[in-house]
């Protein structure tokens, strides 16, 4: 029995390298690779955060050997991973802490790492040490967003649960929560950001002037933000007036 999960495991990490790969060209701008940090963050509750370092690390060296990406496939990638399971298990089992390790490990610790890697080794001039931090952390955040969704709706149906079971996994239940709801709603923006941004390029009817959907991109997070605050102040005054 231990051992047909651990092929499983083999299997479902095998999957999500080939996903990982395929995917990560989507959004992809030097600095920034959003869905890398989907699969990081999926791969970390699935699997745990060795398998998910292990998923970073074979995604990152794939995509610099038959890609030609720099190094920051991997410095953008593996703290991330590590950290993402780390923190899940820490806390046991929350998915926003997954989504918040990726975004310190990758968004902060990872772009840091990424300076010297990418002077002293690359060569590359005009760097400084924070350099690579808001690009990485735009990129988390996209990434962590469509990652949270995917993982809440998991939960919600009892699918993830039974994912993990299935897997050898440790399970957990976590329930949804005012919090939780306000976290989802918000990631709809991330969501729309990232559709509106792709539009223009998308299509036989390519889009030259994308004013409009940059407009509509920032738009859908700010709007989606806003409603997720009002939804969470709502919920917790009407919480408060049933108590009382």
């Amino acid at each position: 029995m231990k051992d047909s999960k651990n092929i499983m495991k083999l299997v479902v990490l095998s999957m999500l390298i080939a996903l990982g790969v395929v995917i990560s060209p989507i959004l992809r701008v030097e600095g920034m690779c959003p869905m890398a940090h989907f699969i990081n963050i999926v791969c970390s509750v699935l699997l745990g955060p060795w398998y998910s370092l292990l998923c970073a690390t074979l995604i990152g060296i794939i995509r610099m050997t038959i890609m030609g990406i720099p190094p920051l496939a991997l410095t953008g990638a593996v703290f991330g991973a590590l950290l993402s399971g780390l923190m899940y298990r820490m806390f046991k089992g929350k998915i926003i802490f997954a989504v918040l390790g990726e975004i310190i490990g990758t968004g902060i610790i990872g772009a840091i790492v990424s300076y010297p890697v990418m002077d002293l080794i690359m060569g590359k001039e005009g760097l400084s040490l924070f350099f690579y931090v808001p690009s990485f952390i735009c990129g988390t955040l996209i990434g962590g967003s469509i990652a949270y969704f995917f993982l809440r709706r998991l939960a919600d149906t009892g699918l993830l649960i039974r994912f993990q079971d299935k897997l050898g996994s440790p399970t957990y239940t976590d329930k949804r929560t005012t919090l939780s709801t306000a976290v989802t709603i918000a990631t709809f923006g991330a969501i729309l950001f990232v559709v509106f941004m792709l539009i223009p390029g998308v299509g036989l009817f390519k889009i030259e002037d994308d004013t409009v959907f940059r407009y509509l991109s920032y738009g859908s997070v700010i709007l989606a933000v806003v409603a997720a605050v009002t939804y969470f102040i709502v919920m917790k005054m009407k919480a408060a007036a049933v108590k009382e």
